[in-house]
């Protein structure tokens, strides 16, 4: 199935973008059916057999020719996942919370730097964080709380994680950042768990260490990998959604991982993307359509 997703705010031309991918994917040797609108102006699954996906969706790519319309090509069967497991920042909402701290406590561009160098990959996360928490170092813990009230929903997160669970998906949030922000989003964003890293505190001020073990990159595969195991399922069966180098390995295990605004690393190396669409295209690529959808 070759599913396109076009922006809220400037729907493109689905039904021309559809036609001319089904006619490529018609030259490319495949056998095209007739197109299925999820969401008429918005989403449009074209299915499609006797072309492998990596053929098809060089072929579609090609024929969009750029236009702002999302694209996943993947297996008709099994699209509707039972896992979700995303990233927080940037993805789930639209801040990095260190760099809001240091907004508050206007400690200039340092933190926000080391932030952008190690999402797109340039630093190890690990060595990142501590260096960028050590920069908090007794300050007002007060700040925390001012931060949280900075936190807005990323479009279409509420209602991604509304919907799965709505129809039976359990939907974890799994951040580097810390649990004193997961712990609201969860609450917030309608999520089942959340996993993120402790900021140490003591008398009303930030000591400038975290907890170890530092959940990083690897801690976020392990725990796609743990909920999947507890909740006896297959990674095929779930979904993962982040935006930085640190969400790669989750991404590329999970059956639909997919970088949301992914950083350019992360853009070249996910298996699918979302790059115009908000998070609600993550629901038309399982198939979801208009009316399945929940209201938030």
């Amino acid at each position: 199935m070759a599913t396109l997703v076009a922006p809220v705010a400037t729907p493109a031309s689905l039904a021309s973008a559809a036609e001319r991918v089904a006619g490529a994917l018609d030259e490319a040797g495949a056998t095209t059916g007739a197109s299925d609108w999820l969401s008429r102006d918005r989403a449009v699954d074209v299915p499609f057999a006797e072309l492998d996906a990596a053929s098809a969706e060089a072929a579609a790519r090609e024929a969009l020719a750029g236009a702002p319309v999302d694209l996943a090509v993947q297996p008709a069967a099994g699209r509707r996942k039972l896992l979700l497991v995303a990233d927080m920042e940037s993805t789930i909402i639209e801040q990095e919370m260190l760099d809001e701290l240091a907004d508050i406590l206007k400690l200039g561009e340092g933190i926000a730097d080391i932030t952008r160098r190690a999402m797109a990959g340039e630093l190890d996360f690990e060595q990142a964080l501590a260096e960028r928490v050590a920069m908090l170092r007794d300050l007002p813990a007060s700040a925390l709380d001012e931060a949280a009230e900075r936190m807005t929903f990323t479009p279409g997160a509420r209602t991604l994680v509304a919907t799965m669970s709505a129809h039976g998906a359990y939907c974890a949030l799994v951040s580097g950042g810390f649990t004193h922000f997961t712990a609201v989003v969860k609450q917030a964003g309608g999520f089942h768990a959340d996993v993120a890293n402790t900021l140490k505190l003591d008398r009303g001020r930030i000591l400038g260490e975290v907890e170890r073990p530092i959940l990083g990159r690897e801690a976020k595969l392990q725990t796609l990998q743990r909920l999947t195991a507890r909740r006896a399922l297959t990674l095929c069966q779930t979904a993962a959604v982040g935006d930085g180098a640190n969400d790669l390995d989750m991404l590329q295990a999970a059956g639909l991982g997919v970088a949301c605004r992914g950083k350019p690393k992360v853009r070249e190396t996910a298996p699918f993307r979302i790059d115009h669409a908000d998070l609600t295209a993550l629901l038309y690529f399982q198939g979801y359509r208009d009316e399945e959808i929940a209201e938030v």
